[in-house]
């Protein structure tokens, strides 16, 4: 254990490098979600350990950084279980994917950052109207299913 963590700036510096150039589905820059669900995280009092985590939560899943690098980053065994448990696999059953994060420790309060984030009115109203309903029925049921 004597190995050294990479401190919170590199992981997010890290992870805007990996995010560059992708976008939100209104077009923003994806970093501004991923430095926003850090932020939430932080303000709900998490740790180091989940704050990496939800500057890396969509990596894994979005393909920007590989299950291999993750496993051999210089990151506390924490945020990697979170991260993992953040990442849903292609079909997976959604209510599978929601007991992987409630049973996973740190996992549900970086999932409810990124939902309340994905569920801000103000990042709503940039979407069409259909995606904006449908997306909001998509994270109410996600947050059904964590008991939320």
């Amino acid at each position: 254990m004597g190995e050294r963590a990479l401190p919170v700036d590199e992981v997010a510096e890290l992870a805007r490098r990996a995010h560059a150039g992708q976008v939100d589905k209104a077009g923003r820059p994806y970093a501004e979600h991923l430095a926003a669900v850090a932020a939430r995280v932080r303000a709900r009092g998490g740790d180091d350990a989940q704050i990496c985590a939800a500057w890396l939560h969509d990596s894994v899943e979005d393909g920007v950084l590989s299950e291999q690098w993750l496993v051999e980053a210089a990151l506390p065994q924490r945020t990697k279980d979170i991260v993992l448990a953040l990442t849903r696999r292609p079909g997976e059953d959604l209510a599978d994917y929601a007991a992987r994060i409630r049973r996973t420790p740190g996992a549900l309060l970086v999932k409810e950052a990124d939902l309340a984030h994905n569920a801000d009115p103000v990042r709503l109203a940039a979407l069409n109207e259909s995606t904006r309903d449908r997306l909001g029925r998509k994270y109410a049921r996600m947050r059904e299913l964590l008991g939320l």
